[in-house]
């Protein structure tokens, strides 16, 4: 067999088994990489790459050594599992850099970082000044996590004391013009349902890029032309302003009726549609 064909089927069986290797050692492998990680990678990497060009070593080698180095960062990964003290000495352990607002200027020198690192790393978080930040810590990772003081973190519903109603996830129910029925299904909706809201804003399925949905069933489109422009959705604006306006109508016919009961019955009404839209209202 000429040499070069050997060189081809072995770097595509090789590929394939580091592959399926990396697949098998989960998607922190090829995300957040520890030290022994790091070092497993580039020694898989390093197999791959001699056994693929020379063609005089045993390929049965190749597989021996690969075989070795996902058996050791498997068996590492599992014991990591069970041993919190055992995960610290292969992932590392977080580092405070900053507590109760200040800064703690050992750890620092520990990590071996600067203040120019530090104050570069708070930048990266949106921070420019140390003295607005809390607490911050350094992970495994190498990521440095803010939490800024209360009075410089931006308001939330819980803080101005609004009830605000659960949101699920949107869905994709369109990709690449083709209708996902999944997606659809996990929202309670189906296909006339989408066929009915592409209707409303003249729209053919053909024409839909990429469509999105929320768990209020609005609906948000792109099309495959450009030139062509989706207005945003409107439905509970919609919503809101015709319960409003009915409130409105019904106390302008408490006024204008001379008829008691009639009088009695409409503010009536008025008063349970205006609670009504005070309940409704955080959700619209």
């Amino acid at each position: 067999m000429p040499e070069w064909i050997e060189v081809i089927i072995r770097s595509f069986s090789l590929l394939i088994i580091l592959f399926f290797m990396t697949k098998w050692l989960g998607k922190k492998q090829i995300s957040q990489l520890n030290i022994f990680e790091y070092i497993t990678g580039i020694v898989l990497g390093g197999i791959v790459a001699i056994h693929t060009i020379d063609p005089d070593s045993n390929f049965i080698y190749a597989i021996l050594s690969m075989f070795i180095w996902f058996i050791i960062p498997f068996a590492v990964e599992y014991i990591s599992l069970k041993s919190k003290r055992f995960r610290d000495l292969t992932d590392g352990r977080s580092t405070v850099f900053i507590q109760d607002g200040k800064i703690m200027e050992d750890n620092l020198k520990q990590e071996g970082y600067s203040t120019d690192d530090l104050l570069g790393k708070l930048r990266d978080n949106g921070v420019f000044l140390a003295s607005d930040v809390e607490f911050a810590v350094l992970e495994p990772s190498g990521n440095l996590n803010v939490l800024p003081k209360k009075e410089n973190r931006p308001l939330t519903a819980k803080d101005l004391g609004l009830k605000l109603a659960p949101e699920k996830e949107p869905q994709t129910i369109v990709m690449d013009g083709e209708i996902l029925l999944e997606s659809l299904a996990n929202l309670s909706l189906n296909k006339n349902w989408l066929e009915t809201e592409l209707d409303k804003q003249n729209v053919s399925i053909e024409n839909v890029f990429l469509a999105q949905a929320d768990n209020n069933g609005q609906l948000y489109l792109d099309l495959y032309d450009d030139k062509i422009s989706v207005p945003e959705p409107t439905e509970k604006a919609l919503l809101l302003a015709n319960m409003k306006k009915c409130q409105a109508d019904l106390e302008l016919f408490a006024l204008a009726t001379e008829n008691k009961q009639s009088k009695a019955l409409y503010e009536r009404n008025s008063e349970k549609l205006k609670h009504a839209i005070q309940l409704i209202q955080p959700y619209l």
